[in-house]
């Protein structure tokens, strides 16, 4: 934006310097070329008076005189000078051209006939214009011959060309002083946006404590007013939603719990008739605890606002997989951690450690006795990778499309049906994916990939069970 700004200024000062500069220089032109032609024309008039006399009587003496007077003026101007009779032939050349005819030239025919020529030619010889002003020599309303003054324009070309100098440092100067002015002005637009713009992203990944600062234009004071005052109010609310759905949580597991507990102890007083009818009711006591668990769960899930960090993931899933031994010990399952390496990732461990006790947790109970599960790591590309493999029946294409669906669940499955998308909202917060696959020789596969940390190599290693 600050270079948009810049060529703006810079753009608009140059569209109004040459409103201004160029119209100027070329009616300086126009002047220069204005005063040399009137300043030669008189001068032209002044030698025709001089040897009028002399072209009127042919008399010798006056046309020498104006001879010695061409001569000088020749002399002090760089200005030719040639003086012709009424046939054309000069009388007078201050260049020496004595007695040669000018008649063919169209200034000089001119001046014949009565009339001021005045114009520019190049000179060859000179490498310049010349300026040339034949006038008629004539007296009682009877031409007598005519004077021409050739003169070169260089020096009033000089003076032009001076002049576009002085122009051209003027704009320069001009263009220098708005480029600065507007990399000020841009920077002064430009520098609270940036900083507003750096609140919104951290406002965007989750840190609603961030505040824009209130300065810079007008409109960008109003705009980051707006912003603060957006971003308060959305903290309010999550912070209101974050403890409404904490509480309720703890409001439901007390009486849930005491419902528990009384179905308990009606155990001795039922009935073989009403055994299975208690046991419904206890499950579905025990699948609402679940589901008010996995509602906290999502609700923390939402609001995470820690930063990642680098996270050694194939040391986090071998943490993880000592701590489910036991269990899978105690349901006859086998469970196998492999890595072909040992990828750092950019990411929140706690969040590493929820989003595969999910997993683990949901092919456990995909697998009977005697199945198998299996967590490996691996680096693919600019990703870390986790997967968690199970020998169950697996998933078809369309229930692998709803499996991070809130609440869905296979109807042979217990649980909540929360596990998986607590865990896509928990990758998702890391920059990261998780999608499932079948496995090469049946069952379901969850894969997790992670941004690698930056400059992390994934090293060899071996296999753990």
């Amino acid at each position: 934006m600050t270079a948009r700004l810049l060529v703006a200024a810079v753009g608009m000062t140059t569209v109004v310097l040459a409103a201004l500069v160029v119209p100027l220089g070329i009616a300086n032109a126009r002047s220069e070329r204005r005063d040399l032609e009137s300043k030669v024309e008189r001068d032209a008039q002044a030698l025709s008076s001089i040897v009028e006399d002399g072209l009127e009587r042919a008399d010798p003496a006056v046309i020498a005189s104006g001879a010695r007077v061409a001569r000088a003026y020749e002399a002090r101007t760089g200005g030719r000078v040639v003086v012709v009779r009424r046939n054309g032939v000069a009388v007078v050349d201050s260049e020496g051209g004595v007695g040669r005819s000018f008649r063919s030239r169209p200034e000089i025919a001119a001046a014949l006939d009565g009339r001021i020529s005045v114009g520019t030619r190049p000179s060859r010889t000179l490498g310049t214009d010349l300026l040339y002003v034949a006038v008629p020599v004539a007296s009682s309303g009877r031409v007598h011959g005519a004077v021409r003054v050739t003169y070169p324009t260089s020096e009033a070309d000089r003076r032009v060309r001076r002049f576009w100098l002085v122009l051209s440092a003027i704009s320069l100067s001009a263009l220098a002083a708005a480029a600065v002015v507007g990399v000020l002005l841009a920077r002064w637009a430009t520098r609270p946006l940036t900083k507003l713009e750096s609140a919104a992203g951290r406002a965007g990944a989750g840190d609603l404590t961030i505040r824009a600062p209130v300065e810079g234009p007008h409109e960008v004071r109003s705009v980051a007013t707006a912003f603060n005052t957006m971003v308060g109010r959305l903290e309010e609310l999550l912070s209101a939603q974050e403890a409404f759905v904490a509480d309720a949580s703890h409001q439901l597991r007390t009486p849930l719990t005491g419902l528990r507990l009384r179905l308990e102890n009606l155990e001795r007083d039922v009935g073989s008739e009403g055994e299975a009818s208690l046991a419904a009711a206890t499950a579905e006591v025990e699948r609402l605890s679940d589901l008010v668990d996995g509602l906290l769960a999502i609700a923390r899930a939402d609001h995470v606002t820690r930063p990642p960090g680098d996270v050694d993931l194939a040391a986090v899933v071998r943490d993880r997989v000592d701590a489910w031994a036991a269990l899978a010990e105690e349901r006859g399952l086998g469970l196998r951690f492999g890595s072909s390496s040992t990828p750092v990732v950019r990411a929140g461990r706690d969040r590493v450690e929820q989003v595969l006790d999910n997993l683990l947790s949901n092919a456990f109970e995909a697998v009977g006795p005697g199945g198998e599960v299996e967590v490996s790591t691996a680096a693919t590309g600019a990703y870390g990778e986790l997967r968690v493999r199970d020998d169950g029946p697996g998933l078809s294409d369309e229930e692998k499309l709803h499996a991070f669906e809130r609440f869905w669940r296979k109807r042979t499955t217990p649980g909540s049906g929360l596990g998986l998308a607590i865990s896509r909202r928990l990758v998702e917060l890391d920059g990261g994916t998780i999608h499932l696959e079948d496995a090469p020789a049946g069952g379901a596969v969850a894969v997790v990939r992670l941004p690698l940390a930056s400059g992390a190599a994934g090293g060899t290693s071996g296999s753990g069970s």
